[in-house]
């Protein structure tokens, strides 16, 4: 059955100037519809968010964090219903789906309790004529635009610290996976929260999309994508000055040295490539591995390849669904067959999976001896391949890992020597180093440098993108 829904703008569901059909990419069925927004439905959506700027920024911690945690036991109460909705507009594995659900759950909560530790500053005057205070205040209005891979987790990246900020906020999710953030604006709607503190569109076309950064309204715009959308928004958004926090794109390295726990490495490396088809921000893009132990870990690597489940079914311990669309497949299966025409061996997958002639799915793949000349080496791949580069050179390695415009976000290291881990951790670029494991939550700080991005996502470092400082000085008398 196709299921509709509206768009949640200033406190009501209400239909746009447009219609957009969802497929899930699993079966290619259409399973919903969604209003879309034109220009008059994202115009009203920026007068609603600009409308409750001052009350929402008014109102008092304690209050705004009522209404978070409200909104939080309609999520916990409609967890079933949200996680079918990331099941069937992704095509999701229904054990994915939990990931998704558990952030927005826990962000809402997390959020709620650590503005709580916000506070205003005092500065010692150094004549001691004045006294110095910092206070935190709301930036105003967020707009968020939010990536298709991780509907909901994406969208409580956002949707908790502007609200425990006090900034109204207006969360355009990806035409691909808007499904389960039009029903976070039906809870939102039926808990009555504060009309225009939040608002949830996607938009029909790319100039509705552009007027929301284009607006002078907006005093924040705020981004999961690529590096090539975020210039493109930082562009459009030079309207008036505004602040940006952006996580971008990232082509993250793994360094596997001689020493390392070989099994440890595979399964990280594995389940990070093929879980969500691989459309991962963070997922290892460049493996290199020592020379010494190549054979042993391209093995254990090839291994869980082919033992990795494939496909679209609730009941079944599924690992890998499908390619959000049929241009991605095609793109990363272009990748694929470009770095075998230049010299890359092919170990396991490179095409659709045997049995599955439905739907996006790309066969966990395996591809070895890829160099710098190929693509799937420069670009960030977004796909199930796991791509492998023997190295002898332990420093020559480390500007390898470095290179690439678009880094700067996510790299991993596996040896047994802390030392050589800390020293390679220090020269590695890239706003996340993950040492002999990997570790994402709310509470930890997720962000790039460089052309992968400014600001952070996560952590109590999140809220400084929702705040402006002021000082207040006064002269003692």
């Amino acid at each position: 059955m196709v299921r509709h829904k509206k768009m949640y703008i200033g406190g009501e569901l209400v239909e746009g100037q447009a219609r957009l059909d969802v497929v899930n990419p699993a079966t290619e069925d259409c399973v919903a519809t969604v209003a879309a927004a034109g220009l008059d439905d994202v115009n009203k959506a920026l007068k609603a968010a600009r409308a409750a700027a001052p009350g929402w920024a008014a109102t008092p911690v304690a209050e705004r964090q009522r209404w978070m945690l409200k909104l939080r036991g309609a999520v916990i109460a409609n967890q079933e219903m949200l996680r079918e909705c990331i099941h069937q507009e992704m095509g999701k594995p229904w054990g994915g789906t939990q990931e998704d659900f558990d952030l927005l759950e826990r962000s809402l909560k997390f959020y709620a309790e650590e503005f709580q530790r916000v506070h205003d500053e005092t500065l010692r005057d150094l004549d001691g004529t004045h006294e110095h205070r910092i206070v935190y205040e709301p930036v105003g209005v967020a707009v968020a635009y939010l990536a298709w891979n991780f509907p909901l987790l994406n969208l409580a990246y956002k949707i908790a610290p502007a609200m425990a900020a006090g900034c109204p906020v207006i969360i355009r999710p990806s035409a691909a996976t808007p499904v389960s953030a039009y029903a976070v604006g039906e809870l939102c709607q039926e808990i009555g929260l504060p009309a225009g503190v939040v608002n949830i569109l996607t938009t029909d076309g790319y100039g509705p999309s552009d007027a929301l950064a284009a607006s002078t309204i907006p005093n924040l715009i705020t981004l999961i994508g690529s590096t090539k959308t975020g210039r493109h928004l930082m562009k459009v958004g030079a309207t008036s000055i505004k602040k940006f926090s952006m996580e971008l794109g990232g082509n993250a390295p793994v360094l596997i040295y001689r020493d390392a726990d070989l099994d440890l490495a595979a399964e990280i490396v594995t389940t990070l490539k093929f879980n969500n088809a691989g459309q991962i921000c963070v997922t290892p893009n460049r493996v290199f591995v020592e020379r010494e132990v190549h054979d042993a870990f391209r093995d254990k690597v090839v291994a869980r390849a082919r033992a990795a489940k494939v496909g679209f079914d609730r009941e079944a311990d599924i690992l890998t669904g499908p390619m959000i669309d049929r241009r991605a497949w095609a793109r990363v299966k272009g990748l694929i067959d470009e770095a075998v025409e230049k010299g890359a061996t092919l170990l396991a997958g490179g095409d659709r999976p045997e049995g599955l002639e439905t739907g996006h799915f790309l066969a966990p793949t395996v591809l070895d001896q890829v160099t710098p000349e190929m693509r799937i080496y420069q670009d960030e791949i977004f796909g199930p391949v796991v791509s492998l580069i023997p190295f002898d050179d332990r420093e020559a390695v480390l500007d390898r890992a470095n290179d690439g415009e678009e880094g700067g976000l996510a790299s991993y290291i596996f040896t047994a020597d802390l030392a050589l881990a800390e020293a390679v951790a220090k020269r590695l670029r890239y706003g996340e180093v993950q040492i002999n494991g990997v570790k994402y939550d709310i509470y930890l700080p997720h962000g790039g440098i460089g052309q992968s991005g400014i600001g952070h996502d996560c952590s109590r470092l999140a809220l400084n993108d929702y705040l402006v400082v002021k000082r207040i000085s006064r002269g003692l008398i």
